[in-house]
């Protein structure tokens, strides 16, 4: 049984915990099971708050649950003409947790020190950021960049004279609660900020329990817990006094390709692969998964099938989907000259079309996708092995081996990062090394329109522009597979209102709208 699980019922949390479900009053603390500690802590310019709201920092802006715009910091913004210069008017009444007030100093703090930072933050463009006055701040750019303007919904705003060592695990922000303690590895503790500027949450304590999907399960139906995020494995296994609440996703699943005949790169590792560098082989594997057939047998029916890292979002191609086709696939092996042998594997040139597919062994939506995955491949001449891994293990070969990747963003720049020739081997970007001049094309032509709204066009055609594209009737980089509903048990009393279509689920999107969770049992 996990440490922390042991300690809430043993220790001074027990009284707490040990409620019933249905209280005889408004329940003013929380317990969720939800996952998602970071590895960095809490600190935004490490990447905290990338996927979902940053919960101890405000941003200038937010979305609601339909995924419109919203001011938060901010109260008016706008982009030059030459798209170079951010000019943005701040609201009067923000404070730090700690009862300083928020200015443009430390807005401008933020984007500059974030730039230093690197890392998974979009400000490699960032020229510098301004403080005109208390409430103004100026951001220039140094080349126009349409997805800069994601940082104003996902960079929470630190205090530039409490910033340093030690932040990201004591984080001062002027989000609507505040830290109270985090044991690493077990759990986080939280409450209401009373100098939010913002409506007030319900919940004045939140804590947030480090289990593993084993411990949170017997956690909820010991009713210990008020949420618990759950793998669609277990999804049907709702204990009494809760209710399955099922949220939508662009939380999607998929399979790298190494893209280039196999090398060594300069740190002497493998990369490329002599069977995944032919595009018959990608094309082919895309036209002959019966992606239907996943959902249904690795996700229980919780997810849908997807063909692109952003299906559904306003810049995605629907026509660069494809339908299930297993004749076509395997029409497009034999022209290739991928030939099957004896044992149904197909060969070409003395190559075996075989290959492992790698996926965190801890993850057991990940397992049962890859599992699912090599059994429909075989159909198609093609041998996969699932390969459960650490992701140290998965790192050193994930250039040279399809991976069991996962992604998903509220922002086309993931679009630009996955398939962007320039950023092949970065950090977990461009792992397959994919190239394409059609595609960066018109990667670049998107982040330089005058809106995220004029550069939809552009980021659809580096899908699919009728001749060429990352997709699967194109060059098909990767091979999409599903995006996940994102599945949680909900005391039956705990009203989370409307939610947002989720992105990937580092982090706790389930908490972005936390403010307008209630509790319904009197």
């Amino acid at each position: 049984m996990n440490m922390i699980f042991r300690r809430l019922i043993l220790g001074g949390l027990a009284t707490v915990l040990m409620a019933a479900p249905v209280l005889a009053e408004p329940k003013t603390e929380l317990v969720l099971a939800i996952g998602g500690e970071p590895d960095t802590g809490y600190d935004p310019l490490l990447g905290w708050g990338r996927y979902g709201h940053p919960l101890f920092q405000s941003t200038l802006l937010k979305r609601d649950a339909e995924l419109a715009t919203r001011p938060d910091l901010a109260r008016s913004w706008s982009l030059s003409a030459d798209r170079l210069t951010w000019t943005i008017e701040l609201r009067k009444d923000a404070r730090f947790s700690d009862g300083a007030p928020l200015t443009a100093t430390d807005v401008a703090f933020t984007f500059n020190e974030g730039a230093k930072a690197g890392g998974a933050l979009d400000l490699t463009v960032l020229k510098r950021a301004t403080a005109i006055d208390d409430t103004t701040v100026r951001i220039e750019l140094k080349q126009p960049w349409i997805t800069f303007a994601e940082n104003f919904y996902s960079l929470g705003i630190v205090p530039a004279a409490r910033y340093g060592e030690g932040y990201a695990s004591d984080p001062v922000g002027s989000g609507p609660y505040r830290l109270v303690s985090w044991t690493h590895g077990e759990q986080l503790i939280v409450e209401a900020n009373p100098d939010y500027y913002g409506p007030r949450a319900e919940f004045e304590k939140i804590t947030f329990l480090f289990t593993d999907e084993d411990t949170s399960l017997a956690a909820a139906r010991a009713g210990q817990v008020d949420m618990v995020s759950v793998p669609a494995a277990l999804a049907d296994l709702t204990p009494d006094g809760f209710k399955l609440l099922s949220v939508q996703s662009v939380d999607n699943r998929g399979i790298t390709f190494p893209i280039p005949e196999p090398g060594l790169g300069e740190d002497g590792k493998v990369i490329g692969n002599a069977i995944t560098s032919d595009r018959a082989i990608r094309r082919a594997i895309n036209l002959g998964i019966d992606r239907d057939k996943l959902v249904e047998v690795a996700l229980l029916g919780h997810g849908t099938p997807a063909y692109g890292p952003a299906d559904g979002l306003p810049w995605s191609n629907p026509e660069a989907g494809i339908s299930y086709d297993p004749e076509k696939a395997r029409a497009l092996l034999d022209e290739a000259g991928w030939i099957a042998g004896d044992d149904g594997i197909r060969a070409r040139n003395g190559v075996r079309a075989a290959f492992a597919i790698n996926y965190p062994a801890s993850d057991s939506t990940r397992q049962a996708l890859t599992v699912a995955l090599a059994e429909l491949l075989k159909p198609l001449g093609i041998e996969a092995t699932a390969r459960g891994q650490s992701w140290d293990r998965i790192e050193a070969v994930m250039h040279a081996e399809p991976v069991m990747f996962g992604w998903g963003s509220h922002s086309p720049l993931e679009v630009y990062n996955l398939y962007q020739s320039r950023l092949s081997g970065v950090d977990y970007f461009n792992v397959g090394y994919f190239s394409d001049a059609a595609v960066d094309g018109h990667l670049a032509a998107a982040q330089a329109a005058g809106s995220l709204e004029a550069s939809h066009e552009q980021w659809r055609q580096a899908a699919w522009d009728g001749s060429d594209g990352f997709g699967p009737k194109g060059e098909a980089g990767w091979a999409w597979l599903v995006n996940l509903d994102h599945l949680y048990f909900v005391n039956e009393c705990l009203d989370v209102g409307a939610t947002q279509t989720e992105p990937h689920g580092h982090g706790w999107p389930i908490t972005a709208l936390i403010e307008q969770w209630r509790w319904t049992c009197e």
